[in-house]
């Protein structure tokens, strides 16, 4: 590979192939509105977006339809709904047809999304209602019975029904609407008042000869707020990190830049099984794979992961995105193994640490690499990436063009190199803050950089690896454990399939280390020989203590396995005698 020289402090420009700017000195687009109808022109005919449920029905739509259906969304919020520039608008639904009209129509109309989880709680939609103040909502049917628990909480004014089978060719929808309402009873009546998606649709098309709908966003700029995206909570409270559409442009275009020449435009066909409103694949699939002029495979649901053979089958996959679990559960899989993916070109992981194990496998599996990333929600998401044709398994790459990171101590000092510190970065595509917590904020960012909670190590390359959570490390008689590293260990021992560890009480020690491990199908393993196995490859105080085997792990709505749930458990068990 041939390679540019570094630039001071930034050792890790020598790995950006020819061609690839160290710094992008403006984004490609004054803001997304002006992204989606340019790249709307450019590939009008092509198909955009697909559904596909696990039986293979599903429904398609062209960066034309996208284009002119989010025009109607921006018509329906601004004049029917008479919403106000910088108006909060919801959008609570898994992947479907519906989610970048929503989305892409909001931007449209000056207004601000607010992605919420759809498989949050009553409670939990409640409190990002009373945080955000959505003055309309648009949700899937078959989430919309938790209103009225929600609304009593916070209530939106306005609330828009969409359906997974929207856009689905009449019978295929017909039959899919009648499982969903007779047999498995997914979808109940909607106990609010409420307008249908395809009546608002219709509302805002009825508007169109008599507005200029482009004049919406005529004002906006890059500083202007495009989301509230909020955090997943797996380290405290939910917060909503203020996007801005710099921010978004700017990380769409870093990421992209890493990947230049790798990746033809108005080609490819992207799997997306990561749900859109999570920030990685908001950003990298929704927004990155459109700018690419790529086709974009829906998943609503991924779980079992039989439904995603239907795809595999029906669609020349050439990439997917994805957490270490989605690729680990792949590679074990028999439909997955014996018949990988034809067109796959790459793979992209983030979310949480990608296991070698795992990385190595997928190699085996499908022929082609995992490339692994780094990013947060408050960085819209991807700070760091593994160069293509120089990826360095169990590290998360090198920061993205304009980016900046470094290890830092407590005070805040550059640690030498090789040694553990908080990450902590700097760029355009870092939040503004977050939404109504300037306290957090004032945490979270100083003097510009954005302090991440992770503990990392740079090596003299530039290459960074995550060693773990700030908060997840466990302290055993003084001495500091990192759980990715005993997990990364076990995962390598042929009877483990999925593998947490966390910190428990453990009187003088203060902590010790506690593995949960859901064994390989037909395989054993004992908690000795668990224990044994890390000795081979560990130091003493970082072997587990204690070894639980589990039927299943818990895990969040993107698969990453939820230590702090672990933990929640343990103190429940101290506390309880």
């Amino acid at each position: 590979m041939t390679t540019i020289a570094a630039t001071p402090n930034r050792p890790w420009t020598k790995f950006y192939p020819v061609g690839i700017r160290a710094t992008i000195d403006e984004a490609p687009y004054p803001s997304l509105a002006a992204m989606v109808r340019s790249i709307a022109r450019t590939y009008a005919s092509q198909p955009a977006f697909s559904l596909c449920l696990s039986n293979g029905m599903g429904g398609s739509l062209t960066f034309a339809d996208i284009d002119r259906l989010s025009d109607a969304f921006a018509l329906y919020l601004r004049e029917q709904l008479q919403l106000k520039p910088g108006a909060r608008v919801a959008l609570q639904t898994p992947n479907a047809l519906a989610f970048p009209i929503v989305a892409f129509g909001v931007f449209k109309a000056g207004c601000v999304l607010v992605n919420i989880n759809p498989l949050y709680t009553a409670d939990e939609m409640g409190k990002v209602f009373a945080d955000a103040e959505p003055d309309c909502l648009v949700i899937i049917d078959m989430f919309a019975d938790k209103l009225p628990t929600a609304f009593a909480i916070h209530k939106v004014r306005h609330v828009v029904i969409c359906r997974i089978t929207e856009f689905m060719p009449w019978l295929q929808g017909t039959i899919v609407g009648f499982v969903q309402k007779y047999k498995d009873k997914s979808v109940k009546p909607s106990p609010v008042a409420h307008t249908t998606f395809q009546t608002a649709l219709t509302t805002g098309e009825a508007r169109r000869g008599s507005v200029d709908v482009t004049a919406y966003s005529s004002d906006i700029g890059l500083e202007t707020l495009a989301c509230l995206q909020y955090t997943g909570g797996t380290t405290g409270v939910s917060k909503g990190a203020m996007l801005t559409h710099g921010n978004l442009i700017m990380n769409m275009a870093q990421s992209l830049e890493m990947v230049a020449g790798d990746i033809e435009k108005g080609k490819g066909t992207i799997l997306t099984a990561l749900p859109l409103y999570h920030i990685f694949a908001f950003t990298v699939n929704m927004l990155g794979f459109w700018y690419l002029g790529a086709h974009n495979i829906l998943i609503p649901n991924p779980r079992p992961l039989t439904n995603l053979q239907k795809a595999f089958e029906k669609y020349p996959i050439t990439a997917i995105t994805g957490v270490n679990t989605l690729f680990n559960g792949l590679n074990n899989e028999a439909w997955f193994k014996d018949n990988p993916p034809k067109y796959l070109k790459t793979a992209s992981a983030g979310g949480m640490a990608l296991q070698e194990a795992v990385a190595k496998r997928w190699h085996e599996v499908t022929g082609t690499p995992v490339i692994e990333g780094y990013g947060l929600t408050e960085s819209s998401p991807v700070l760091s990436f593994n160069p293509m044709g120089n990826v360095r398994l169990g590290t998360i790459g090198i920061p993205v063009p304009s980016t900046d990171i470094k290890c830092v101590d407590d005070e805040g000092r550059e640690v030498p190199l090789g040694q553990p510190g908080e990450l902590v970065a700097k760029g355009p595509q870092i939040m503004a803050g977050y939404w109504k917590k300037p306290e957090d904020t004032a945490k979270t960012i100083r003097d510009g950089w954005l302090y991440t909670g992770d503990i990392a190590i740079q090596d003299e390359d530039g290459f960074f690896k995550i060693v773990d959570r700030k908060k997840d490390m466990v302290l055993v008689s003084g001495f500091n454990v990192f759980p990715n590293e005993v997990e990364d260990t076990l995962a390598k021992n042929p009877a483990v399939l999925e593998v947490a560890v966390v910190g428990v009480p453990d009187g003088a020690a203060g902590e010790a280390v506690k593995a949960y491990i859901v064994k390989r199908p037909g395989t054993e393993i004992t908690s000795e020989e668990v224990r044994a196995y890390c000795r081979l490859h560990l130091t003493a105080y970082k072997v587990p203590k204690f070894v639980e085997f589990r039927d299943e792990l818990p895990k969040s709505n993107v698969g990453k396995i939820l230590r702090k749930d672990l933990r929640a458990e343990e103190l429940a068990k101290k506390l309880n005698g």
